[in-house]
């Protein structure tokens, strides 16, 4: 408001610009003009935008009137206003306006800014609000594109700039900026003759502060001819002038350090050093031995910024020396010892310098191998600081690449550590260790990274232009893992390299490792496709060919680890066995063999011994699986009792997946999804041999782990690898030292045993150590008797210690070994999976039902909470549950097997019931529906005779058996089973059996429904719990509302069934509105429901039942359930319960008085108050005055003249429906009354209108219902007729009744608003077990609308 008001305050003071005509018209501004300048203040971007665009096209109406004089005072005043935020966005208000109106004088508006805020006449208080209005005044005309223009309002601006500048406390270095921005932009010819009044001539002032040489090189730049007349020749990287440029960059990067970008005076001195041919001088003195010398992480940033930058711009002599200078050195240190978070802030920025430096140089393929070479000769102690994974070389172009990697080959074979960027880290140093300073570390480090650097560079490359560069990476990563040279040959490339260092076995091992992931990542990324050549092969393929050729020129190459006659025949049979296989290409099971073969013959060079055995076995498998016929029968082959090489495979397989190799893992699916066809059940045993939770410790299968294998030796790789994160956590331990030696204590004491503390306490007694009361006169002990004490107590320590410590590691060994084992399981999981998902009609899968059960209880059991244990779960879980529960396809030959199913069934369910958890029991339940659906059968014709299939009973009508063919389902025997395990729900105190599970039962298999309804029905009353009670209730409501479940009765057993439940119902209601429990609470309220859907189900299929004692009972605790409302008994229900009690009371004809309804609201409650306040925002009334309004129009208490009976409450009574009366508020009010609790109402039943020819209802009589009276009642609801008793007849009086009442209701004065609630009110007060949905209640209400 403060801002709106400046302006019309400063009008008066100058009566001379504003006439009483002009503050007219200022005063009859429009809102909308007013709120734009509110909007342009906004934060919102989208919002300050649309408001200056808008205010621009408001005085483009109007570009001579008061408006635009009062935006431009408006704007101006909103440059000082005490808001920060809000200054930038009217200077940016200000900027678009004068450029949208060119015919504003600029030194006008400049003027204004000066004069509202006269820096000379300012208070204190008002000072740093000016400066900034001054400075942003000068910035909008800047930004408005002519200040540049008009030379006149350029002076006044950079003088004003040169005043502001001053005022370092307020504004900095903005004005400086402000200027420099400025001066980039004016002509030559202007910034010759501004010069002398914006850069003085002494040096030592342009040397004070970045901004001042900033100017000075932006001079230098565009009017160096002129700057020479004005200071003469100035040579800026002169000796005495290299410490002021030290400071000026440390300034510049301490002012950019929350900006986190490279300052402007530092990449201009840049370009000054190279056109000055100075660069080396720059870096090396400016750079290097200046701001680096001391360097904090914003300098230091800063030069990293710099070397960034300066990639593109540097020749090749000028790039070696940025590359390997002292500033590089500090780059590598900073990326091996800053924390995660500022390394991984910073590796992307040099990423894209890198890139970019990559990107503008394609055509120079030297300098990008400068490049790469450069930052990865970057070496702490041999290892290159630069990721194995860093992407940039996908900017390399083919020849570049192929010349990175002959580099990295060579530095391979030849290591030459003089031309790597060597360096060691502050701790290193300090430790002077000199086994870490031997070249052969440095050696092994490189080498280590090198392998692995060129495995990674495969993942950035295409087969279609890189096929021979992943050719050469692979070959040199075979030859070397398993081969060395006996004699140079042409024929072998790899011969010919030689190395320099010898290589040991550490190093070949990293090879191993390095050539399966490579191995991994060609399988993956290079897949063979249907156009490929010839010669585009598999890669294992290509691979394996070279390892036979390498094994065949003995002369010229050996092995490193020899093969025996054994197994190099096993070879020489793999590759015979792969021409065969090669001959059948075209079945997926010969490909996956293919596969299979050639991934173990490359691990026959990995692990000789164990992969020979191995590999004649899958040979022996393969040849018999090709001679078998696939297409022979179950049936035959079980009378044989082949094929045997199943499970020869399967245990292969498992072999296999004890290798921890993700390539491996695949290609066992892949065979193991070719091969599960032929599955024998002793085959299915092994794999779940391997899952069963309960043999822990008789695995037949030895789970490797690899990783212990690529641990280095003791003192060697594994310290060096350490060294550096233990020194550079160093300071971090000493400070969490105490705290750690605490826990330590704490561990020692859980530890301490018994026979320690006695032991203990011998040692002492033996020294006479131990005080007591004999020995208080006692001398103390000597030196002697006190060291040979302290031996013997160190001793016993030191025993105590090694024996916690054997402790440790034994507990270690035993986890690690039981997560071996869980990850072993994982992975053999997956040959479950494929089995489910590739074969889900085998008969086989019925066997995996109760393993996978075990497996899941036994995780939910146990107390680990491990991702792991979490992963092995949800993935078993996930098998069971979505690929075999609820799979499409399932077994169809179940004859045979028919009676085992049946009780595997029975047994699935008692164990469901037995468990302590509910979640595990509703797998044991799912597991059941699923051999149900089995036994059920499927047939072709299914999805036509649906219906059928679910309402037929299979066991007692055989007619039907023949529209079954497949069902082996013996109804009698489920039906017993589940009736037993639903008795145990609705009787034992703590079931795990719930309600969801009965309710897919019921759903999926009505049949059975049907059987089970009489349990539900007997246990709806009786002396069951009142939880079973409300449970069976609720199981009945929904079973009675599937429509599939009417399909299976006849229509006498439907209203047979429909009585009984009326019956069970109407014996629960006796004890409506007693309830002293949260159990009966909840079985009240589930009468009611299902009492209501019975009412639904009556209603809607027209049905005749006795409902006379139905009425009487409810009519009887109309009383009983008023005063449990009254009294708040289970409040958090009551009103719930109350509706569900007139709803049917409502649907039996008795209508819910009106009186009460009007009470209601008279009774506070938290869901009224809740209610009130949502629509006190919608804008309506208070209720206090909404109830001042309603007693003003008299309703006075009467009698009901249709029902001759009085109201209990005085507060509010019926009227007659002939009077004037206040109408119903409709449907919102009437749902926030039955939230309160009402008065004591005396509910008289309302008689529906009788149908002709149908006698009229008595009580003596019994009480039907009606079949076609609904639309006479809607009529007589809604025109207003007040209900009629059941003992008065209506007879044809009732129509005329209805017109009269219609024409009064016409006739009263109501609003339009008050006749709408009005018609609502009626609509909702018919009968709803004669309305039929929402539907025909807006026919009645259009109805009502009707003149």
């Amino acid at each position: 408001m403060a801002e709106m008001k400046g302006p019309t305050k400063a009008e008066p003071a100058a009566p001379a610009e504003s006439p009483e005509g002009d503050r007219r018209g200022l005063l009859e501004h429009s809102r909308e003009f007013l709120d734009f300048f509110w909007d342009i203040a906004k934060p919102q971007q989208e919002t300050r935008l649309q408001a200056t665009e808008k205010l621009l096209e408001y005085l483009r109406t109007r570009p001579s009137g008061s408006e635009m004089k009062y935006a431009l005072k408006r704007l101006i005043t909103g440059l000082g206003v005490g808001r920060e935020t809000a200054r930038p966005c009217y200077s940016v208000a200000l900027a678009q306006l004068l450029q949208s109106f060119e015919d504003i004088p600029l030194c006008s508006i400049l003027s204004q800014i000066q004069e509202k805020y006269s820096l000379q006449t300012v208070n204190k208080a008002m000072m740093r609000p000016s400066l900034f209005a001054n400075l942003f005044g000068v910035l909008a005309l800047f930004q408005s594109g002519r200040l540049v223009k008009d030379q006149e309002a350029l002076i006044k601006s950079v003088k004003l700039l040169k005043t502001l500048s001053y005022h370092q406390n307020h504004l900095q270095g903005q004005p400086m900026k402000a200027l420099v921005d400025i001066l980039s932009e004016v002509p030559e010819s202007i910034f010759q003759e501004i010069l002398p009044k914006v850069l003085k001539s002494d040096l030592k002032v342009i040397l004070s502060s970045p901004k001042q040489l900033e100017v000075f090189l932006l001079a230098q730049q565009r009017v160096p001819a002129k700057l020479d007349s004005l200071m003469g020749s100035i040579n800026l990287f002169s000796e005495e002038n290299i410490p002021s440029l030290v400071n000026i960059l440390k300034v510049a990067a301490s002012s950019t350090k929350k900006e986190n970008k490279l300052p402007s005076v530092a990449l201009k001195l840049l370009h000054l050093a190279l056109k000055e041919n100075k660069f080396s001088v720059f870096w090396k003195e400016v750079l290097e031995e200046g701001v680096m010398k001391k360097p904090c992480w914003p300098s230091s940033y800063m030069c990293f910024r710099l070397l960034g930058e300066s990639l593109p711009l540097l020749s090749e002599k000028q790039l070696q020396l940025a590359m390997r200078g002292d500033l590089i050195r500090h780059f590598g240190e900073h990326m091996v010892t800053s924390k995660p978070q500022n390394l991984f802030k910073f590796i992307p920025e040099i990423s894209t310098y890198v890139c970019t430096f990559l990107e503008g140089c394609q055509d120079e393929p030297k300098r990008q191998v400068a490049m790469m070479v450069a930052f990865t000769s970057i070496t702490n102690q041999g290892l290159p600081v630069m990721p194995t994974f860093w992407r940039v070389t996908r900017f390399l172009n083919t020849e570049a690449l192929q010349s990175y990697v002959a580099w990295l080959r060579d530095m391979f074979l030849q290591p030459d550590l003089d031309s790597l960027v060597d360096f060691s880290t502050a701790n290193q140093k300090r430790a002077q260790d000199a086994s870490f300073n031997v070249p052969e570390r440095s050696v092994f480090r490189l080498r280590k990274w090198i392998i692995h650097r060129l495995v990674s560079l495969v993942d950035h490359l295409h087969l279609e232009k890189d096929d021979a560069l992943v050719e050469q990476i692979a070959r040199f990563c075979l030859f070397h893992a398993f081969f060395k040279t006996k004699k140079p040959t042409p024929q072998i490339p790899e011969t010919k390299q030689h190395f320099s260092f010898p290589l040991d076995d550490r190093t070949r091992g990293f090879i191993i490792g390095a050539f399966f992931s490579l191995l991994q990542t060609l399988s993956v990324k290079f897949r063979q496709t249907p156009d490929m050549p010839e010669s585009g092969k598999p890669w294992t393929h290509r691979l394996v060919h070279l390892a036979d050729l390498l094994l065949n020129h003995s002369r010229n190459v050996a092995i490193v680890t020899p093969f025996t006659t054994q197994q190099r025949q096993a070879w020489d049979q793999m590759m015979t066995t792969l021409k065969e296989l090669e001959a059948c290409s075209s079945e997926t099971r010969a490909v996956a063999f293919q596969h299979l073969l050639l991934l173990v013959g490359l691990h026959l060079f990995k692990s000789p011994a164990e992969s020979c055995d191995v590999l004649d076995d899958i040979q022996t498998c393969i040849k018999k699986s090709i001679a078998q016929n696939p297409r022979r029968s179950r049936s035959r082959a079980k009378a044989s009792q082949e094929p045997e090489w199943v499970e020869v495979m399967v245990e292969i397989l498992l072999s296999l997946l004890a290798q921890p190799s993700n390539l491996m893992r695949q290609v066992v699916r892949n065979v193991f999804g070719n091969v599960c066809f032929h599955l024998t059940p002793r085959g299915l045993q092994l794999i779940l041999a391997v899952l069963n939770p309960e043999a822990q410790e008789d695995d037949n299968v030895v789970v490797t782990d690899d990783t212990d294998e690529k641990q280095p030796e003791p003192g060697e790789e594994e310290d060096s690898e350490s060294e550096d994160s233990k020194n550079l956590a160093s300071e971090a331990e000493s400070v969490d030292s105490e705290d750690g030696e605490e826990s330590e204590e704490e561990d020692r004491d859980k530890d301490v045993d018994p026979g320690f503390r006695q032991q203990l306490m011998d040692v002492l007694k033996a020294g006479n150590a131990l005080g007591g009361v004999d020995n208080e006169d006692e001398e103390e002990l000597g030196d002697e008797a006190m060291m040979a004490l302290d031996q013997n107590l160190a001793s016993l320590f030191a025993e105590q210690k090694l024996r916690i410590q054997a402790r440790n590691e034994e507990k270690n060994k035993v986890q690690k070994e039981k997560k071996l084992r869980r990850d072993f399981q994982i992975r053999v999981l997956d040959l479950v999976e494929v089995m489910v998902t590739k074969q889900p009609e085998h008969p086989l899968i019925l066997q995996l039902l109760e393993p996978l059960l075990n497996m899941i209880q036994h995780s939910m059991r146990s107390k680990s909470s491990t991702k792991q244990e979490q992963d092995f779960l949800h993935k078993t879980a996930r098998i069971f549950m979505h690929h075999l529960c609820r799979a499409r396809h399932y077994c169809h030959e179940v004859a045979p097997f028919a009676e085992a199913l049946h009780a595997q069934v029975e047994r699935l369910v008692q164990q469901a019931g037995n468990q302590a958890d509910a979640s595990v029991a509703l797998y044991y339940f799912n597991a059941s529906l699923y051999l149900l659906r089995v036994l059920r059968g499927n047939t072709t014709k299914r999805h036509q005779d649906d219906q059928k299939l679910q309402g037929a009973d299979t066991a007692t009508e055989p007619n039907n058996s023949e529209d079954q063919p497949a069902s082996c389902l013996n109804l009698a025997f489920v039906t017993r089973v589940y009736s037993a395990a639903l008795e145990s729900l609705l009787t034992k105190r703590n079931s795990p059996l719930t309600v969801p599970m009965f309710l897919s039962l019921f759903s999926r298999y009505p049949v059975i429904c049907k059987n089970l309804l009489p349990i539900l029905v007997q246990h709806v009353a009786g002396p069951s719990r009142p939880r079973h009670q409300a449970q069976a209730c609720l199981l009945l409501q929904k079973a009675l509302s599937a429509r599939e479940l009417r399909v299976c009765f006849e229509d006498p057993e439907w209203e047979q069934l429909i009585g009984q439940v009326l019956g069970r119902v109407t014996q629960t209601l006796q004890t409506l509105g007693e309830a002293q429990s949260k159990g009966e609470h909840q079985r009240e309220l589930s009468t009611l429901e299902l009492l209501n859907t019975v009412f639904k189900i009556i209603n809607h299929e027209k049905l005749s039942m006795d409902l006379t004692a139905l009425l009487g009972t409810l009519q009887s605790k109309q009383q009983k359930l008023q005063q449990s409302l009254q009294q708040g008994n289970h409040s958090s229900g009551s009103n719930r319960l109350y509706d569900l009690y007139w709803q049917s009371m409502r649907m039996l004809g008795v209508q819910r008085p009106k009186s009460e309804k009007k009470n209601a609201k008279n009774i506070p409650s938290d869901t009224q108050n809740t209610i009130s306040m949502k629509r006190k925002k919608k804008g309506f009334l208070p209720e206090t005055k909404k109830r001042k309004k309603l007693k003003s129009k008299g309703a006075t208490p009467e009698k009901d003249a249709t029902s001759g009976q009085n109201a209990v409450t005085e507060d509010a009574t019926p009227s007659a429906p002939g009077q004037d009366q206040p109408p119903s508020t409709g449907k919102r009010k009437r749902k926030r009354r039955r939230a309160n609790t009402p008065s004591q109402v005396n509910g008289t039943p309302v008689a529906k209108s009788p149908a002709p020819n149908n006698p009229t209802l008595s009580p003596s009589t019994p009480a039907k219902t009606p079949k076609l009276q609904k639309k006479k009642e809607e009529l007589s609801q809604v025109n207003g007729v007040a209900p009629v008793s059941p003992i008065e007849p209506e007879g044809e009086k009732h129509h005329e009744k209805a017109l009269v009442a219609k024409k009064i209701i016409r006739k009263s004065p109501q609003s339009a608003l008050t006749q709408k609630r009005a018609r609502r009110s009626l609509v909702s007060r018919s009968p709803s077990l004669l309305q039929s949905g929402v539907k025909k209640r807006r026919v009645a209400r259009r109805k009502v609308q009707t003149p």
